[in-house]
């Protein structure tokens, strides 16, 4: 979480308000809480037209680009390493012990995998749609120039303008995150049981799969607490991408269906001197930059209902012409796309069948999963991205150039790093 100077800190106020208020939900009248509970985020990314990149863990390199690993990074975009599973495990019976949870062979990653209390403060994945606290320290300004939907040509009453420099710092963090949904996820702190950890950081190899039979072991953990897991609560594949189109012309995009997602969202930004273009796919005049997260089921299918997330058949958007040719030639319009998977839930005893009978289970398990990817966008913004401007890797990039530098604005690093394409804005 960022400091309470942090510009956005009011959304994530109201955010944790509404957690707070919805979290005793999930248990109705009649039910108490688990005595054990245990979540688990799985994410899957990747970057458009570019091979898998795997690097060694611990290298030094900047977060999301191979560097060390840490619990709450599934909530996040990173692309390397490809593949996160965060668990986080608390035992009211034992709070703050010790465990382990044992994996099926296809997994790839040894017998078990342990769950170790945070040696300090775990790290608190930022809301939705909040910026590093370095821009909290600046006035904004310029505009957000905001666009939605899906099609080759403009939409009457488009774009929706928010001047930067007349919003308060309120009005701002509501305009820029947009809609938002309360993270639901475990609120993780010296009673809980972290993975990955300073013991166990190992990438997820490719070819892994949880599918197949799990179990929580450890002091005062329920015997009981074994669970099989299903293709659906499954490392999501990669989304296959390819875009085709000008800057200056309406760029298609276009998809092969992802197994298990029940809604995408597609979502781009570019840059026109201190004014900040946004497009969403969504039917919704919003900035959109709230809905890379994990989103539960009730939600997706209320949110495809009204347009806001396309439904699970789509496979193609086109961005409306000329919204980013303000940037200018060398304009690279950034996208970012999300496949949602379900989210799914595991109890032991089962809930009965009498809804007002009391239940008391042993223990509960939650299992979220996504996917998604990045791209350049326009025919020079692509060709960047794999190193077509020099004929080799892209400037900044790993492996050919040195480290990456966390200053580069060059389209690699704005391709892993969407902040950067921010600083225009806060003048840095």
């Amino acid at each position: 979480m960022n400091s309470v100077q942090s510009i956005i800190r009011p959304v994530t106020l109201v955010a944790a308000a509404l957690w707070l208020w919805c979290a005793p939900g999930a248990w109705a009248q009649g039910a108490r809480p688990p005595k054990a509970q245990l979540w688990i985020d799985l994410s899957t990314g990747g970057m458009a037209g570019m091979p898998e990149m795997d690097l060694p863990m611990g290298g030094g390199a900047p977060p999301g680009m191979g560097g060390q690993m840490h619990y709450g990074m599934a909530r996040g975009m990173a692309v390397m390493p490809p593949r996160v599973v965060d668990i986080a495990f608390h035992n009211s019976l034992r709070p703050g012990v010790e465990a382990r949870q044992a994996i099926p062979p296809g997994m790839r990653m040894g017998e078990s995998l342990p769950l170790l209390p945070p040696r300090a403060e775990p790290r608190t994945p930022s809301e939705p749609g909040e910026l590093p606290e370095e821009y909290s320290r600046d006035k904004p300004r310029g505009r957000l120039l905001v666009y939605w939907g899906c099609g080759p040509e403009l939409r009457a009453g488009q774009p929706r303008v928010i001047d930067l420099a007349q919003a308060g710092a309120a009005q701002f963090a509501q305009a820029f995150a947009g809609r938002v949904v309360p993270e639901r996820g475990a609120r993780v702190g010296p009673g809980h049981a972290l993975y990955p950890n300073e013991r166990s950081q190992a990438a997820v190899p490719r070819g892994s799969s949880l599918v197949g039979e799990h179990q929580v072991l450890g002091e005062g953990v329920p015997a009981s607490m074994k669970f099989s897991l299903g293709s659906a609560q499954d490392l999501m594949p990669p989304i296959e991408l390819s875009s085709s189109g000008r800057v200056q012309d309406s760029i298609v995009t276009q998809w092969q269906p992802v197994p298990h997602a029940r809604a995408y969202y597609l979502h781009a930004l570019s840059q026109a001197g201190d004014d900040m273009i946004l497009w969403s796919s969504a039917e919704t005049p919003d900035t959109g930059m709230g809905l890379f997260d994990y989103l539960p089921n009730a939600t997706q299918e209320r949110w495809v209902r009204e347009r806001v997330l396309l439904d699970a058949q789509t496979t193609q958007c086109a961005i409306p012409r000329g919204i980013f040719a303000a940037g200018g030639r060398d304009a690279t319009p950034m996208l970012r796309m999300m496949a949602y998977g379900g989210e799914s839930h595991f109890a032991h005893p089962p809930r009965p069948a009498d809804p007002k009978a009391r239940w008391e289970p042993d223990w509960a398990v939650r299992v979220r999963v996504k996917s998604h990817t990045m791209a350049m966008l326009g025919e020079e913004g692509a060709a960047a991205a794999r190193g077509g401007r020099s004929g080799g890797a892209a400037a900044g990039a790993p492996g050919q150039g040195g480290e990456p530098r966390p200053e580069d604005s060059s389209p690699a690093q704005i391709l892993l790093n969407p902040g950067n394409l921010l600083r225009g804005i806060f003048g840095r």
